[in-house]
């Protein structure tokens, strides 16, 4: 990995120019290459390979498959996702709940809009979730797995550490991974709400919902996402109630 940025870059990618796969039951958009859809200058941004932005049908979802060497979290916009894996490690992630699966040495796991095989009744809400891949520090690990509710401290508006694995922010509440470089941090804004961007050597924010304003570049609607190069400080306001994703790095994966 390295660790120096280069010339300062705000790169703003639009919701509508990122590929997409579509499969009756799915509606996934990729911030970067995944799968079939293969861009070699679009392979990653510090350390996140994965963001997909993932809408799931009531009763469909990913079934069994297999991960390796990857720490992977799940944000959860809208509705219910039924995690299982061979770990035996179960669960339902709504709204609130921040989630990692460490794949380490090897794992497989489903992912199912399916919640009332485990509990309540039969919906027929789709799921909206956002899933992110970040490389490890170190192959070859234990799998492992964390779920944590962190919806009070949404409420409070600001900036909320989701995952991380540097120490600076070791004592926040947050789900931990194996990445000593990296943090997720997310906000729920209301309208008329603003925080302020970390400053690291990559950045990457996502609207997961809403739309805002972001200072020195403008209007950022639902599903846009900006990637920062040597930068980081900026006031993001919200025009509606929001939801953000913000991805603080501290390292690159060589080119």
């Amino acid at each position: 990995m390295g660790r120096f940025a280069e010339a300062p870059v705000v790169d703003v990618r639009r919701a509508a120019s990122r590929p997409t796969t579509r499969i009756g039951w799915l509606d996934s958009r990729h911030s970067f290459s995944f799968g079939h859809h293969h861009d070699p200058a679009n392979t990653h941004h510090g350390v996140l390979l994965v963001s997909n932005d993932d809408t799931v049908a009531p009763g469909a979802g990913f079934e069994t498959h297999p991960h390796r060497d990857m720490e992977i979290v799940t944000w959860v916009v809208d509705g219910s996702l039924v995690h299982r894996d061979s770990t035996g490690h179960k669960g339902i992630i709504t709204p609130g709940e921040a989630q990692r699966m460490s794949a380490g040495t090897g794992i497989l796991h489903s992912e199912k809009n399916d919640s009332w095989t485990l509990a309540g009744d039969h919906h027929t809400t789709p799921v909206h979730f956002v899933q992110m891949w970040v490389v490890p520090d170190t192959a070859g690990v234990d799998p492992g797995y964390e779920q944590l509710d962190i919806s009070g401290e949404l409420a409070s508006g600001g900036l909320v550490v989701v995952a991380t694995g540097m120490d600076r922010y070791a004592d926040a509440a947050a789900i931990r991974i194996r990445n000593s470089h990296a943090a997720l941090h997310a906000a729920r804004l209301p309208a008329g709400g603003s925080v302020l961007l970390p400053e690291a050597p990559w950045l990457h924010l996502f609207v997961a919902r809403g739309a805002v304003d972001l200072e020195g570049v403008g209007a950022l609607a639902e599903g846009d996402a900006v990637r920062f190069t040597a930068t980081g400080g900026q006031r993001v306001a919200a025009r509606e109630d929001a939801e953000l994703l913000v991805w603080e790095m501290h390292a690159t994966l060589a080119a």
